[in-house]
């Protein structure tokens, strides 16, 4: 029997610390779940557009229109404005666009606490239902948000309960009810932790799982370590290499710079495996490793690879 995985979700939360690569891992993510005929769409919290980017938009932007980047994949930068006037023409119609184009209502908006949170997250459940409320707008089977840094991330994920919890009645109570309960249904949405095999990521990781249970009563859905370095050395060579490199005083400069490279990637390979295991001591589940890639920035090609790792996954 197949064992369900996260493309049986509707939307995917990918968060992490800065700097793990949670964006690259969104889009790879988002490839994969292409490859399998879903029709998937990358939607971006954090106003980079990086998916638009990889694939060659020279503009570098999506902006707030759903961009087809290529076969069943698309990419969407949400922007909490945009939500906003959407929302209001979807709810009060020509009332809305008054409303829309209001500098005192925007300044309201603006200086609400949380509400670019709940008009971002809004847009991506839009994104995620089957039947959509936008205007001509097709579904989507896969919606992966790239989520903010983790500890902004989680706050974000509390944001429709704490206004549902506010309002008690009427349209933003009602929308943030359904926007917190789809976000804890494990059926609908699956948060996933991206981090470094580093003491710090590994325990914000942690920390996020945490938080998770105590304040939204959720599970993470999956961790994804990126950028693990291979470890080419045994127990026996490492030794050899090591002994080498102590009496490598009168070799040549080339050989000590390549004796101490490997002496320091094998230590460096085994720090990682080392916060791995403690990564997963610590997790409700195993986490997945995605490989070092050897080049300044992850291209197209890179992304392809990652994606055939997180294969796995869906």
């Amino acid at each position: 029997m197949r064992v369900p995985g996260l493309a049986d979700k509707r939307l995917l939360y990918v968060t992490g610390k800065g700097g793990v690569g949670k964006s690259t891992v969104a889009i790879a993510l988002g490839i994969a779940a292409a490859r399998r005929g879903l029709r998937t769409i990358v939607a971006e919290l954090t106003g980079q557009d990086r998916a638009a980017v990889a694939f060659g938009h020279a503009d570098g932007s999506s902006g707030a229109r759903e961009l087809q980047l290529e076969e069943n994949l698309f990419a969407i930068s949400i922007e909490p404005q945009h939500a906003l006037e959407e929302y209001l023409v979807q709810r009060a119609g020509p009332f809305g666009d008054l409303l829309a184009g209001s500098r005192t209502f925007h300044g309201f908006v603006s200086a609400t606490p949380g509400m670019r949170e709940l008009l971002a997250l809004g847009k991506a459940w839009e994104l995620a239902q089957p039947q959509r409320r936008t205007p001509g707008g097709e579904p989507y089977d896969l919606v992966i948000v790239d989520a903010a840094a983790t500890g902004h991330g989680v706050g974000a994920l509390k944001t429709p309960r704490t206004f549902a919890e506010i309002a008690k009645v009427g349209p933003i109570a009602s929308q943030g009810r359904a926007l917190d309960e789809s976000f804890t249904d494990p059926s609908f949405t699956g948060v996933v932790a991206v981090a470094l095999a580093e003491e710090m990521p590994v325990n914000e990781t942690l920390s996020l799982q945490q938080r998770l249970r105590d304040e939204l009563g959720i599970e993470l859905a999956q961790t994804i370590v990126n950028a693990l370095v291979p470890d080419r050395l045994g127990p026996r060579q490492a030794a050899t290499v090591a002994r080498a490199a102590e009496q490598a005083g009168g070799a040549s400069p080339l050989v000590r710079v390549a004796l101490e490279s490997a002496r320091s990637e094998h230590v460096r390979a085994r720090a990682q495996r080392a916060q791995v295991q403690r990564l997963a001591l610590g997790l409700a589940s195993d986490p997945l490793e995605l490989p070092y890639l050897f080049a300044p920035s992850v291209d197209r090609d890179g992304l392809d690879a990652l994606a055939t790792h997180l294969d796995v996954l869906l």
